[in-house]
Formats: C-alpha cells, structure tokens, sequence
C-alpha cells in the first residue's frame, strides 16, 4: 500500500478502528460464510438503506453515544422530557433475541440452549462471557443480531415519522463510532464523564473490583478518542441539575438546526 506521508496518521487511526471492529488480517472469520462488506460502516455500501434512515421529510436524527456507565440514557431521558423522540438501542438488541424470534433461534442453534436461562430468554451475561475474548464468535453473534436491530430500528423510526412530522429522533448507541453508524445520523451526540468515573460507576453498578472495571473499559474505544466524533458533547460527571442545563441548551440548538440538518 503507498499513500502520502501526510495521510499516514489518518491511515493508520482508521486501520486501529477496523481492528476494533474485528476486520484483521489475516481475516480468519471470513471463509466461506461470511461477507466481509457487511462488517463495514454504512457508508460503504449501504447508501439505500442510510437514505431511507435520513429521510427527506424534515426529521433530525441524533446518534447518542458515550463510554460505558457515562449516563447515555440519563441525558437522553432530559431531552425527551423536553420533547424528544427517543429509540434505544439496548432495548431493540433484548427485543430482538426473545424467545423464537429469528436472531434467538440462531444464536440457540449456534451456541447452544447453554446459554438460556429457565425461561427460554438469553442469559446475556453467559453469552457475553462466551463471545468477550473470542473475536470470532462475538462476530458471529453480532450477525444473528445486527441486522434484525436494523430492521426493527427502521420499524419504529418510520412509526415516529408517521405521528409526528419532523420529529427530533433521538437513537441511543453505546458503540456507535464503534459499529460506523455516523453515517446514518444528522448529528451526534456525546455525553462523556472522565475514565476515572466510569470506573467507579462501573464498580457500583455491577458490584466488580476496580480491576474488572478497567479490564471492561480497556475492550472499548477510549471515551476520549470518542470526543473527535461528535458534534455535541454534554458532560455529565456533575450533578443531574448541571446535565439538565446542558441538555436544555442542546434542545435550543437541535430546534433551531431542524430545518438545515446538513
């Protein structure tokens, strides 16, 4: 590969962020069975489907994401009180794996009825476990569930459209640089706090050692790096007044945007 001194930097930040996704080399997960397009961002091939995504009817779509334990949805909730439209993200991914739904069925056949609780639903964190340091599977896993998390994202976006015209959408992503889905927003959004806060919050939320918090973060895109993408940021180390102030202001600018999202 030859390319301009002055692009190496850019070449190299972006081949660091494919790796992230899973796209190696050499790429042992592709074979026989897996198109490696569909492991790329949106923008690399999927131009249908991120037109219908954007619309042409005056809607303002905004990605929000951020670390893990940062309060993605805290600040989300503020905006939708202010009169926010509001898809999550975490909740399409439980709905799409429900018992005998396709993406259940797959992931059971591939996995195994291991990883089901009594009830028949996934048991999430033995999944997690099973698919955390095996590249392989977690792209497998990601093929059963992505794309019924698209379809069902488009279902309830075009739901949103037809009640309310030019609606403020907001998707809730936790690894939305992550999976390349910017092209798909008009603006993102970014609610960060400090490492140091997500380690603690991560420590009381899931009652883990500091060191096991870490190691979870160390998966992720530093929340710093993340910062670059973004066309918003709102902190929200502070205290739930400080956030509200933020998200207020945010509201006034996202309204006063809606008619030229370009």
């Amino acid at each position: 590969m030859a390319l301009p001194a002055g692009l190496v930097a850019k070449a190299v930040r972006g081949l660091e962020i494919l790796y992230r996704r899973g796209i190696r080399y050499p790429i042992s997960m592709a074979g026989a069975e897996q198109d490696l397009t569909t492991a790329f961002p949106a923008a690399y091939g999927q131009i249908p489907f991120v037109e219908a995504i954007r619309g042409t009817d005056g809607r303002l779509l905004v990605g929000v994401t951020g670390g893990i334990a940062s309060g993605k949805s805290t600040v989300a909730r503020m905006l939708v009180d202010l009169g926010a439209e509001i898809i999550d993200f975490d909740v399409l991914a439980r709905e799409v794996v429900e018992p005998d739904q396709p993406a259940w069925r797959d992931i059971t056949a591939f996995f195994g009825e291991q990883v089901l609780q009594d009830d028949r639903r996934i048991d999430r964190k033995k999944l997690s476990a099973i698919v955390f340091g095996d590249l392989e599977k977690r792209k497998k896993l990601e093929s059963f569930t992505h794309p019924r998390i698209s379809e069902l994202f488009l279902v309830q976006l075009n739901e949103i459209t037809a009640r309310h015209p030019r609606p403020i959408v907001l998707a809730v992503i936790p690894l939305l640089i992550e999976v390349g889905m910017q092209a798909l927003f008009h603006k993102l959004l970014m609610v960060h706090v400090p490492p140091e806060t997500q380690v603690q919050r991560l420590m009381i939320r899931d009652g883990i050692t500091k060191a096991e918090a870490e190691q979870i973060l160390a998966a992720q895109m530093p929340i710093d790096e993340k910062r670059g993408y973004a066309d918003f940021v709102i902190g929200n180390q502070g205290s739930l007044d400080d956030s509200r102030r933020q998200a207020a202001d945010l509201w006034e600018k996202l309204k006063a945007i809606q008619g030229n999202p370009a």
